[in-house]
């Protein structure tokens, strides 16, 4: 079975006497019901409630008594829920928004329950200007796609994951043991770390297979539209959602998706895309100080996509680029700042969902741009990402120049190098980056 990080996170939460109702909040197909699941064996007991596979249940949640509630679901299931010995899932919980409200009646009468809350568009319900979602009485877990850490783990890699994520280790690793590590990030390059995909690749090798299971997820992601659009809305979903791939790493500008559609309107379709957990926005940011959110202007944005497995998917890229001999040779480097930025979102807290900065001075006859700015240990990281093993620092030198970070950061396919002023990591190495150890240097 695939490990997931995150599978730490809730043994955490389990034993913690100070937990609270936990809502799980992802993409569809990231993986949210099978973890869940799975952590339910550890459990004396689990009781999953599907709402959408049985609407029968919704109304046991009009009533605000924990203890009614249970009683009911146990009468219904005919499973006893003891709680501090049991586990209850409500899974697809966006279809019934009082079970979210009920939550807070949960943590405030029955604590010792432990109740986990998943949907596949949960996001659109918590965003519901009608929803009295339980402030303060709830916590919340974020899931990604695999990272290329977990990844390795599942490809049975775990040693080499550890290894890599120990300073002295990753700055005397060998040259067999790199192309090692670059062979893998080639193969997770053209997969992606959708759990679907990647389990049938370690159960058969077969890049065909996983080529149309990334097909069938694009596919339902198109179908959900209608779940969260108008039909005037649909077709402005569908430009998005189909031009972001292919800009990746550009200033996206709503006239390059259709230049004859009224950005409003594109800009709503982006947000819906946004919210579903499809696409997320680089927003620009100043590199004077902390926090990163308070100096972005959302007027100036990158997009990346949800998985880069996906977006091969949608830009019709296939298994040739496995063979390549740089890794983001396609698409001018746009790969390496996709996988980077899927990354950073990946080793980020799970409990809360973290944004992503790039920097860009635009003057005339002066343009620079750093790819990502991430915020550790109170200060902040510039960020390069280069197409291959060597490539220009030239708008490194300007940001270094006019803002003095205590550490800037190049990644690319080169091997580790903390001989100079900017410290080299290699692309597989973005979980060591994300350490708080790490960026102490």
């Amino acid at each position: 079975m695939i490990q997931r990080t995150i599978q730490k996170t809730l043994s955490e939460w389990k034993d913690n006497a100070a937990r609270k109702p936990l809502l799980v909040r992802g993409a569809r197909q990231t993986g949210k019901t099978f973890i869940i699941e799975d952590f339910a064996r550890s459990f004396y007991n689990s009781v999953t409630i599907n709402f959408e596979r049985n609407p029968e249940f919704k109304n046991i949640f009009n009533v605000n008594d924990p203890n009614q509630i249970i009683e009911q679901i146990g009468l219904l299931t005919k499973k006893r829920i003891i709680p501090g010995r049991s586990l209850l899932f409500l899974d697809e919980i966006q279809e019934c928004p009082q079970a979210i409200v009920s939550l807070r009646y949960f943590y405030e009468e029955l604590p010792e329950l432990h109740i986990i809350g998943a949907g596949s568009l949960l996001e659109f319900t918590l965003s519901a200007e009608n929803l009295n979602i339980p402030v303060g009485r709830i916590q919340y877990l974020y899931m990604y796609p695999l990272s290329f850490a977990e990844f390795l783990h599942a490809s049975g890699f775990f040693q080499l994951r550890s290894h890599i994520l120990r300073t002295g280790n990753l700055q005397n690793i060998s040259q067999s043991v790199h192309d090692k590590l670059i062979e893998q990030l080639r193969l997770y390059y053209i997969l992606g770390g959708m759990p679907e995909v990647v389990d049938a690749y370690l159960k058969n090798r077969d890049l065909n297979q996983c080529q149309m299971i990334q097909r069938s997820i694009v596919d339902t992601y198109r179908d959900d539209f209608a779940k969260y659009a108008s039909q005037v809305k649909f077709k402005h979903l569908r430009k998005i959602f189909s031009s972001v791939p292919a800009g990746v790493g550009n200033k996206f500008v709503y006239s390059k998706v259709d230049p004859d559609t009224k950005s409003r309107e594109l800009k709503e379709a982006l947000l819906l895309l946004e919210t579903a957990g499809i696409l997320y926005r680089v927003r620009k940011s100043g590199g004077a100080g902390i926090p990163l959110e308070s100096h972005a202007n959302d007027r100036y944005f990158k997009v990346i996509f949800l998985d880069i497995g996906l977006m091969h998917a949608i830009n019709g890229i296939r298994d040739e680029l496995v063979l390549g001999e740089n890794l983001t040779d396609i698409y001018k480097g746009a790969l390496a700042e996709q996988f980077v930025g899927q990354e950073l979102m990946a080793y980020a807290s799970p409990h809360y969902k973290d944004g992503l900065y790039y920097w860009a001075r635009e003057e005339k006859n002066s343009h620079a741009e750093i790819d990502y700015l991430i915020q550790r240990n109170g200060r902040i990281i510039p960020v390069e990402v280069k197409s291959g093993p060597t490539g220009r620092m030239k708008s490194m030198k300007l940001y270094r120049d006019a803002y003095h970070p205590d550490l800037a950061v190049k990644i690319s396919q080169a091997m580790y190098n903390d001989k100079q002023d900017i410290l080299e990591l290699p692309l597989y190495a973005i979980e060591y980056l994300m350490k708080p150890e790490a960026s102490g240097r």
